[in-house]
């Protein structure tokens, strides 16, 4: 998949999220082998009325390349001008949202809310386009409604403004993130495109980031709330894509790399958020392991960076017991992929 410089062979990718793709979660991912990270979603008013917060998400790292911003709005001389500014940040592209489905975006017209006015979304595209020199792309969903599939119209019109590949989430905005995503409107948009296509939505293991390029033909797989608390879905796509099937990371390695990622997210966002935005992470980080309920139930809670490390550890031993005794299996919680979907539908918003 070529967008621009980059030229990578099927690429596994990050999907922009909120809250959830900082510098610190991207540079854990790329470390265990995601091709491509997006910053979280950065409105462009925010950017061109000089926010703070919305600036500090344009910081990226060397050590996450490639990697994209992206942006989102519903007027083009913001977009236009937030590009730019983004494009100063020096990424190596620019992605826009038209796919966010909440109601402070879409319902204010932005996000997929452009969906429902693909002349706006055009001209977006189009000028956004033209004023950057870096390569744009763009990700969005298949339709408004099940009513409402507008996904081959909307890749021909990309294709014209001069996207340079675009990824599609396989759901309509008023599933949000309920039922199934339909890959089969990825397959389609993938027949008639002359970009590339990053297919998004429903990729919670290795296999099944497989299983969506054998079927939709797409060039990129974009793997969202399946990265959550668990990078090493990046490790085991890259290697069952050259034949291996790795086996699932040990207790050991997922608190440890849950304790470096909590690390982390207090480097970059301080004592009180870097401990609240860890919260989502957990349940996914501990899944399957024995007797978790507990410690959970504690890490969501706790607000003492030191006392949830000190927890970690010392269940770390409690797991050692486990295996010591025979009975880490037995005692081992069963987090199903239902379950885990209620788990972080809440508080996650995948762009």
């Amino acid at each position: 998949m070529k967008i621009g410089t980059i030229d990578i062979d099927k690429p596994i990718v990050l999907a922009p999220m909120e809250d959830v793709t900082d510098p610190s979660f991207r540079r854990l991912c790329k470390r265990f082998g995601a091709d491509i990270v997006y910053t979280e979603f950065i409105s462009s008013e925010g950017l061109i009325r000089g926010a703070a917060r919305s600036h500090r998400k344009l910081k990226i790292f060397d050590d996450e390349r490639p990697v994209a911003i992206q942006i989102f709005g519903n007027d083009v001389d913001a977009m236009v001008e937030a590009a730019l500014i983004a494009e100063a940040a020096n990424p190596d592209f620019i992605d826009i949202n038209y796919g966010c489905p909440t109601k402070k975006v879409a319902g204010r017209g932005a996000g997929s809310g452009l969906l429902c006015n693909p002349t706006l979304m055009e001209a977006i595209t189009a000028a956004v386009v033209k004023a950057v020199k870096l390569p744009v792309t763009a990700k969005t969903r298949i339709g408004w409604d099940e009513h409402n599939i507008t996904i081959l119209d909307t890749v021909k019109r990309l294709e014209g403004a001069g996207i340079k590949a675009l990824t599609i989430h396989g759901r309509t905005r008023a599933q949000m993130f309920k039922g199934k995503a339909d890959w089969t409107w990825i397959k389609r948009a993938k027949e008639i495109a002359t970009i590339p296509i990053i297919g998004n939505g429903d990729i919670w293991t290795a296999k099944d980031a497989l299983r969506l390029f054998e079927t939709t033909k797409a060039d990129g797989a974009m793997i969202g709330r399946g990265a959550i608390g668990n990078p090493f879905i990046f490790r085991e796509a890259k290697a069952l894509m050259q034949g291996i099937e790795l086996p699932p990371p040990s207790f050991h390695e997922k608190i440890h790399v849950a304790i470096e990622h909590l690390k982390m997210s207090l480097e970059w966002k301080g004592e009180k958020y870097g401990v609240l935005e860890m919260r989502r992470h957990y349940a996914s980080y501990l899944k399957g392991m024995p007797n978790v309920s507990k410690v959970r139930d504690f890490l969501v809670r706790e607000e003492k960076w030191q006392n949830i490390i000190e927890r970690l550890l010392e269940y770390e031993r409690e797991c050692e017991r486990y295996v010591a005794e025979g009975t880490f299996d037995k005692y081992a919680e069963t987090l199903n992929d239902h379950s885990k979907r209620l788990i972080l539908e809440p508080v996650v918003v995948e762009n």
